[in-house]
Formats: C-alpha cells, structure tokens, sequence
C-alpha cells in the first residue's frame, strides 16, 4: 500500500467517526495519488479557494508584464474615487488582505451597491491592517481587468485549459465580472490539479505556467492576521497552518493542504468540522512520513 492509499484510508476513517460532512477526497503524495468519495463528483463552489486561483491570474498578468502586484490600483482604475490613503494600496495588499479599507461581509455583498470595487476603494484605509474580505479580492480582479480584460476569459488558456479544466462556471456579479473570491465550481479532482501545480511552484506537464516565486508568496512573507490556531497568519490567499503545513481554505470546507511532497484535496459541506478535518490529515501526513 503507497503512503498517499494509507493517508487516504486513515483521513476517510477520521472522516466516519467524527460526522464530518466531506464529499470528496483527493491525496497525493509524490507520484502516487488516492481517492475516495462520499458523494458523486460534481462541480461545486469552491468558495474562498477561488482567490487563490485570482492570485495564480494576478501572478500570470505580471509575468506577462501587463500588472506589477506592487504598484497601486489607482494606476490601472484613473476614473475610480479614492478614500483617504487608498491611492497607496496596491493589487498585492488587496490580495493579502492589507489594504486596511473595513468592509464587512455580507450575504448580498455583490448587490449591495451598484459597483463594490468603487464602494470599497472610496472608502479611508487604516494602513496596513489585516480584514479577510471577499470585496477586496473583488476590487483586485477589477484592476486587473482593466488591463487583461475579463479575468475568467484571461485565465481559460493560461490556467485552465493546460491543467484540462473545461466549460467553466465562474458567478457573476451584476458588473458583468467575475466574483472573484468564490463562485468558481470545480469538481474534487479538477481542484486536486490546481493544488498539484501550486505544489510543484507552477509547473504542469512540462511547462511553466506561472513564476515559481508567485506560488513561494502564496505561502511566505506571512502577515498577521487573526488569533486563533491556523488563522493567525496569512500570505498572499493562503493560510497558515495547520501545524507545519499551509493550505488554501474554502467555506463548508474545501481544503487544499500542503506538506512538503503532499497535497490533500477535500470537498465538503460542513464549516464548522473544516479545521478539525484539516488538522487530522496534517496529523496523519506527520505520522505516515517514515512509514
């Protein structure tokens, strides 16, 4: 039995005797990959998963030179207000959450206005002070259209078309744009590609699809950020945590995780078992890493 099939049956054993809600699984550990579902493989919200994938398209349209991820966002939005200090947040702290502009979350974000990325960049920035905000990687796909054009028709022959993800649905907001940190569906195993080309820093079949150093920024240069375990800090989309592992984190628990060779996929319906489930396949990867 590989390391990846043992990791697999010991996260779907953990699964059965807490209740957790998972709908797939996905692991993979060096070459080998395991499966297991609980549910039939459907595209699903990957919610905030998704804004991982808006960096991986920022990272893409700076390599390509249309963006830098540190030059401010007024340079690319000139017929946009500004709130005080805003002038001076660039893609790269909408991204990691640092812009210090407070606006809150809410069922009816994307209607609460008639244009969120004008309603939060003309509101006053705090300086660099962390709030985890799905209107803030919004407003940082709205710049980054205005350079490379729709963000989800940017990304299908860059991203999505290599890693063989096709038909896309990608939620709208009433602008016409993508919502950027969430209302991307993907199947449990079109997900587990995404976290193998993140593991291997941006390389797929052969070619780069994306800078090592954006993936190496996904998790270093941690900023602080909540106080709670696996919260604590935060780069640019992902987390930190659990333990010596990082992951990308989708609401009802949609899961990438990260050690060293392993990447665990794991699709849910379930919030509150999400750190939980987390914590026990970082455990399990721990305890399998001599076996």
């Amino acid at each position: 039995m590989t390391r990846a099939q043992t990791v697999r049956d010991r996260i779907v054993e953990r699964v059965g005797a807490s209740g957790f809600v998972a709908h797939g699984l996905h692991v993979r550990v060096g070459a080998d990959t395991a499966e297991h579902r609980w549910t039939p493989d459907v595209r699903e919200d990957i919610h905030s998963v998704a804004k991982g994938v808006c960096v991986l398209a920022a990272g893409i349209a700076a390599d390509e030179g249309a963006v830098s991820l540190d030059e401010p966002v007024a340079t690319y939005l000139p017929d946009f207000a500004f709130g005080h200090g805003v002038d001076e947040v660039t893609l790269r702290h909408l991204l990691t959450m640092t812009s210090g502009v407070d606006l809150a979350w809410s069922d009816t974000l994307m209607t609460d206005w008639p244009d969120l990325a004008r309603e939060f960049l003309q509101r006053p920035s705090r300086g660099r002070v962390f709030q985890y905000s799905n209107a803030s990687t919004y407003t940082a796909m709205t710049a980054l259209a205005a350079r490379v054009g729709d963000v989800g028709d940017y990304l299908t022959p860059r991203l999505f078309a290599p890693l063989g993800i096709e038909d896309l649905e990608w939620q709208r907001s009433p602008r016409g744009r993508i919502v950027a940190g969430g209302g991307l569906a993907l199947r449990t195993e079109e997900l587990s590609r995404l976290g193998l080309l993140i593991r291997d820093r941006g390389a797929w079949d052969g070619r780069q699809l994306i800078a090592p150093e954006w993936i190496d920024s996904m998790h270093s240069d941690w900023g602080a950020a909540g106080d709670g375990e696996s919260y604590d800090r935060y780069a640019l989309a992902g987390w930190g945590g659990p333990g010596p592992a990082w992951r990308l984190h989708g609401a009802y628990g949609q899961l990438l995780i990260f050690l060293e060779d392993a990447v665990v996929t794991i699709t849910a319906d379930d919030h509150l078992g999400a750190d939980d489930i987390a914590a026990s396949a970082v455990q399990t990867l721990l305890a399998t890493s001599d076996s």
